[in-house]
């Protein structure tokens, strides 16, 4: 393989958002670029299973086009390799773009919100200088989550905070207890204390949950039907603003 710290002019790294799942909401744009990168890159666990950006790319792209990366997606407490796994899957990817020139990285939901793709990128820019990166912007799981179940996200001047919950339950409480609509991602193993904020905050009775949108196992429930249990890691919440003025209250 060629010596991946030298420059590679003309090499392209295209982050791509695939959607929550649904292959229907991969974008137009998001297609074109896929089937325009001569290898497409998808993140695959160590464990090796399909993932779920994997299986959404081959509804648009031939399986032989596509190249699985090792991320260690599922280790959250050892740093140290959880890095090592990042560098390993740059050295990676660097030398693809040495080979092919045009690398397309399907990430579900949006390359720009929590999306491994942010990190692939500094390594991948600073081993092949020269390298473009861009990205196509994807529908997230908010967005979908805010269609199947029929909850508004933002009236009028609301705000709308967005909380990985892996950051704890105290950041998504102290957002609870603030103005406007409130999402939580990634809160599976932390169901339990997710659901005891709502309840401290008032905030229970309009939440809801969904999980595996657009396949097969969704599943989309009101917050207050959970029992405490752990949910798919991969769980979005969504709790409404208070809204009290009606149609048009907060314009």
């Amino acid at each position: 393989m060629p010596d991946v710290m030298s420059s590679h002019q003309g090499s392209q790294l295209v982050g791509v958002g695939v959607g929550p799942g649904d292959p229907e909401l991969v974008t137009v744009k998001g297609v074109n670029a896929l089937r325009a990168a001569e290898v497409v890159v998808v993140p695959v666990m160590d464990t090796g299973e399909r993932g779920r950006a994997e299986a959404t790319v081959l509804h648009y792209v031939a399986a032989e086009k596509i190249v699985r990366v090792v991320f260690a997606l599922n280790e959250r407490s050892d740093r140290a390799r959880r890095e090592a796994a990042w560098d390993a899957a740059g050295e990676r990817v660097a030398g693809l773009l040495h080979a092919h020139g045009s690398v397309a990285f399907a990430t579900i939901g949006d390359p720009n919100v929590y999306s491994t793709f942010t990190y692939l990128a500094q390594t991948v820019a600073a081993l092949v200088p020269g390298t473009v990166v861009e990205t196509v912007p994807g529908i997230t799981a908010m967005q979908d989550l805010a269609a199947r179940s029929g909850a508004v996200l933002t009236e009028g001047t609301e705000p709308l905070t967005l909380v990985p919950v892996t950051a704890g339950a105290a950041a998504l409480k102290d957002a609870l207890n603030g103005p406007g609509t409130v999402v939580a991602y990634k809160f599976g193993r932390q169901a339990a204390e997710v659901a005891e904020a709502l309840r401290e905050t008032g905030r229970l009775a309009d939440a809801v949950w969904g999980s595996a949108l657009g396949l097969e196992r969704e599943s989309i429930r009101p917050a207050a039907d959970l029992d405490g249990g752990p949910l798919p890691y991969l769980s979005t919440l969504i709790a409404p603003a208070r809204r009290d003025g009606g149609r048009g209250g907060k314009l």
